[in-house]
C-alpha cells in the first residue's frame, strides 16, 4: 500500500480559510481512501505560497524522509507553493522519487508543459554540477596518490594491520549535502569519493536516525 502525506495549504490567516483547511483535509482523505492509499500524516498550514521559508515546507521534507512516503497528496499544485517556490519544492520531491497527487486530476498531477521544461533544465544543470564535483573529488585523489597517498594502507580492513581502524561515516556531512539538496544515492557517491565506501541505504539510515535523534 502507497504511503501517503496529505499536505493542505491556505494563504491568509483568516478565519474563513479555516473551513478551506478542513474541505481539503476531507477530500483528500477521501481520494486517499479511494485510490486505497495509506496516509501517514497530515499537513495543515497558514502560509504564503510564494514563500519558501516556511514551516509546512520543512516540516513535510522531513516527514517525508521520516515515514519513508512514496507519495503526496495536495488540492491543486498551488498548493505545493506558488513561482519559483513551487517549482522548487517540486523539483526537491521529484528528486526524492515523490508521486503527488491531486484532486484536481483526480489522480497523479498532470504537469504544464512550461513546468515540466523548467524541472528538466534544472536537473540537467544538477547533473552537471554533479559530474563536475566528482571530477573534482577524482582530480584531488589523483594528486594526493603521485604525491605518495597510499590509501590502501591507511585502513585495517583493507590489508594492512598496522592502519587505522576505518573512519565512522561522517553524520554531519550527510545532513549538510542533504539540506543542500541532494539525493542519498548522490550523498553516497560524494562519501564513496571521499574515501567512505557507504551505501544508499545506510545513508538513508542514518540521516533518519539522526532526524528522529534531533526530534527526541
Amino acid at each position: 500500500m502507497l504511503k501517503v502525506i496529505i499536505y493542505c495549504r491556505v494563504s491568509t490567516e483568516k478565519e474563513t480559510q479555516d473551513t478551506s483547511l478542513v474541505r481539503q483535509e476531507e477530500e483528500l482523505k477521501k481520494l486517499a481512501d479511494q485510490m486505497k492509499y495509506e496516509i501517514v500524516s497530515i499537513i495543515s498550514k497558514k502560509e504564503s505560497g510564494y514563500d519558501l521559508d516556511r514551516e509546512g515546507v520543512f516540516e513535510l521534507l522531513d516527514q517525508v524522509r521520516v515515514f519513508e512516503a512514496e507519495g503526496l497528496m495536495i488540492q491543486d499544485e498551488t498548493r505545493i507553493g506558488r513561482g519559483n517556490a513551487k517549482i522548487a519544492l517540486l523539483h526537491t520531491l521529484q528528486k526524492e522519487g515523490i508521486k503527488i497527487f491531486t484532486i484536481d486530476h483526480a489522480g497523479e498531477l498532470q504537469l504544464s508543459e512550461s513546468d515540466s521544461m523548467i524541472l528538466q533544465i534544472v536537473s540537467m544543470v544538477e547533473e552537471h554540477q554533479r559530474k563536475l564535483h566528482n571530477l573534482k573529488i577524482k582530480r584531488g585523489m589523483k594528486r594526493a596518490v603521485e604525491k605518495g597517498f597510499e590509501p590502501h594502507k591507511n585502513l585495517k580492513n583493507r590489508g594492512n594491520k598496522d592502519g587505522r581502524e576505518k573512519i565512522d561515516i561522517p553524520v554531519h556531512e550527510i545532513v549538510r549535502l542533504r539540506s543542500n539538496g541532494l539525493t542519498f544515492q548522490e550523498i553516497s557517491s560524494v562519501l564513496r569519493g571521499l574515501g567512505h565506501p557507504v551505501s544508499k541505504a545506510t545513508v538513508h539510515r542514518r540521516y533518519v536516525e539522526y532526524i528522529e535523534s534531533t526530534v527526541e
